[in-house]
């Protein structure tokens, strides 16, 4: 890993140290996923979130009809979002719902979505048939936030061309998992990331096509992902880009003692200071700020130029 904190510094454009950030060793950087290419190396990528649930923790329904899913994801590639994932059924526990069901929710947004855009598509799903029937219909993505927990999705993602999120967490898919504990958090998740990804590899899943996501909030408490937060290059430092799903969780709610519907802020300080820390996909709700605050961090960095520089010239 190289960094500009801990055990290396990176230079940065001027030839200098690049102090307080970290540059993560990916070991394909470049990478085309769907219609999009992506230098890891010098991007970090904005996914939107689209959910097609009637009781998402965040929007509430809001994208829950089948056009104001569709019009919410061409909107947040409009506004600058790389990709978008798109959900049928939320991560916390709730009334069950069939894989038919979820793929009746999914699958139409996903064919949609992918004729009006080429924003890269990915699906929110540990089911492998559910990731399946995605993938036929235009996804490129699956984002399974049990970490391959069903060894059938590696298989389903081994036959495609489709890019695997590998997601940090611990209980059973929608289950609750009261009280975490954890010796050494940010050691344990690297831990087990590393395990899952093994999985992936062994199933015949090329290293070009693995995202890892520590997993922010899931099944940790807020004092476990500030420090899981601040301790990301130990995650980073996998080789694979890392995402950071971080907006409008309760960890930033807690922080700061903001209710849903305004963690706007929190989450976008989050974010910024997780790709200073080496993620390079964050997944956030408020598009348009997010994709601001993520082009100004690479301009800080030397890697995109202002799109104007007339100021005192």
């Amino acid at each position: 890993m190289r960094a500009g904190l801990g055990t290396g510094l990176r230079s940065g454009p001027s030839g200098a140290p690049g102090p307080g950030w970290v540059v993560p060793d990916l070991r394909a950087p470049v990478r085309t996923i769907g219609r999009r290419t992506f230098d890891f190396d010098s991007r970090i990528a904005v996914m939107a979130i689209v959910n097609r649930t009637p009781d998402s923790f965040h929007d509430q329904g809001r994208t829950f009809a089948l056009d104001r899913a569709v019009e919410a994801a061409v909107l947040a590639a409009e506004q600058g979002a790389d990709w978008v994932d798109i959900g049928g059924v939320k991560f916390a526990p709730g009334p069950e719902l069939s894989a038919t069901d979820e793929i009746d929710r999914v699958v139409p947004v996903v064919e949609q979505v992918a004729q009006q855009s080429d924003v890269t598509i990915s699906v929110d799903t540990f089911r492998p048939e559910v990731a399946a029937a995605a993938i036929a219909a235009g996804a490129s993505v699956v984002n399974d936030t049990t970490g391959l927990t069903d060894p059938r999705m590696a298989a389903v993602v081994a036959d495609s061309d489709a890019t695997i999120v590998i997601t940090h967490s611990l209980a059973a898919p929608r289950q609750e998992y009261p009280e975490p504990q954890y010796a050494d958090v940010a050691g344990e998740v690297a831990a087990f990331l590393r395990l899952r990804v093994d999985r992936a590899l062994a199933a015949g899943i090329p290293e070009d096509r693995i995202v890892v996501d520590p997993g922010h909030d899931l099944n940790k408490t807020t004092v476990h992902t500030l420090e899981l937060t601040r301790r990301l290059p130990e995650v980073v430092a996998l080789g694979h880009p890392v995402l950071a799903a971080v907006s409008n969780k309760d960890f930033v709610g807690e922080t700061l003692g903001r209710p849903r519907g305004e963690r706007l802020a929190g989450s976008l300080a989050a974010a910024t200071m997780s790709a200073m820390l080496g993620a390079r996909i964050v997944r956030m709700h408020d598009v348009a700020e997010s994709v601001d605050a993520m082009r100004m961090v690479e301009a800080v960095l030397g890697w995109r130029e202002p799109l104007e520089a007339k100021h005192n010239t």
